[in-house]
């Protein structure tokens, strides 16, 4: 395994990480392989802190120098050892990536979007990728932590414990008023933002999505795509947070979204208990087509994909689809995404290559 140091920060090299790192290389996270409470539709709990620390301004006004400044602080803390979980925390430089490993990242969950095109960022991710914290994406720190099903409570307290060790490292800007001071004023207070990653085939089926999207508007949740603000649903994902992180404690915000979720997953149960009693041929019909689709097609785009293998989700759990199980099919619902499919191809593919290398990879799959 390679290494060089920068600043006396020891991290792989961009070019050798595709081989070197699992991390590169496998869909399924560690922690994923774990059951949770309703994992059949809550796919994943996360919970996200922003943090900035005193006496240097927020990202999009730090200059490079000055990120790399507070990058090697962070480095500098980590290699020290003496960081309050057993877990090793690898740091990758967004810099020293390529675009595929950037793909990469950001399809596991690991880093956002904008992490990755935001000049002079890094993230530290550890072994078993259920903690990591990025460095100047829109705040100086984002921790996250993330768990199946609904585990709200537990992802914030692994949160909060890496949280509460940085806060005796580091000099966070806190105001005695307004709680911890963040570059969007919506995450000024507690800094925290709870999410779900819910399977809701059943609500958008019987058309109970939309009213229920407005309800949870006008209750302070807002509903997102897959990666979070800005991106489209696939596949019947929605990922649904909290809006609110002022005037709250940070154990009333978990409570609140921990016992919405709950009420969305009955839910759903009802609605596919519904469609099994009014629409039972009709759904067996649906699901076995999306299964024949992806055993024979040669050419599938990602949407398509991504809802013909919702389809077989449900399937599964309705007991329709034997053979298969739920944790292999999650594992395809990131494979099929652009970064891990040219992992899979091992080169670079275009549009037009991705659709052909993404259903044979599912005709292989699902043979």
């Amino acid at each position: 395994m390679k290494f060089v140091h920068w600043r006396n920060v020891v991290y792989q090299k961009g070019a050798d990480l595709m081989n070197d790192l699992t991390i590169f290389q496998e869909p399924f996270s560690p922690w994923m392989h774990e059951q949770g409470p309703f994992d059949d539709i809550v796919l994943s709990s996360r919970v996200r802190l922003a943090r900035n620390l005193q006496r240097y301004t927020f990202p999009k006004a730090l200059s490079i120098e000055m990120k790399q400044e507070i990058t090697q602080k962070m480095a500098d803390k980590f290699n020290e050892k003496t960081f309050c979980t057993d877990r090793v925390m690898h740091m990758f430089h967004m810099d020293e990536l390529t675009d595929l490993q950037k793909s990469v990242l950001v399809e596991k969950h690991l880093v956002s979007p904008l992490l990755t095109k935001t000049p002079g960022s890094s993230v530290l991710i550890s072994s078993d990728e259920q903690l990591s914290i990025m460095i100047h994406e829109e705040d100086h720190l984002r921790i996250q932590s993330m768990f199946t099903g609904i585990q709200i409570a537990r992802a914030y307290e692994l949160a909060n414990q890496m949280d509460d060790w940085l806060e005796t490292q580091l000099d966070y800007a806190f105001d005695e008023n307004f709680g911890y001071l963040t570059s969007c004023p919506t995450n000024v207070g507690t800094g925290l933002r709870c999410s779900v990653m819910l399977h809701l085939p059943g609500l958008v089926m019987t058309k109970q999505m939309d009213p229920t999207v407005h309800t949870l508007n006008r209750l302070g949740f807002v509903v997102r795509g897959i990666y979070g603000e800005g991106t489209t649903t696939l596949g019947h994902l929605f990922q649904l947070s909290n809006q609110v992180t002022l005037g709250k404690t940070e154990s009333e915000m978990v409570d609140e979204l921990t016992k919405i979720t709950e009420k969305i997953v009955e839910q759903e149960r009802h609605a596919r208990d519904h469609l099994m009693t009014h629409a039972r041929f009709m759904l067996e019909d649906r699901i076995f087509r999306s299964l024949g689709t992806l055993k024979y097609a040669i050419l599938m785009q990602s949407k398509e994909a991504a809802e013909r293998l919702s389809d077989i989700l449900l399937g599964i759990y309705l007991g329709f689809i034997e053979g298969m199980s739920i944790q292999q099919i999650r594992q395809l619902f990131t494979w099929i995404q652009p970064g891990f499919l040219q992992v899979y191809a091992g080169k670079s593919l275009d549009i037009n290559e991705r659709e052909v290398a993404r259903a044979n990879l599912l005709r292989k799959y699902l043979a």
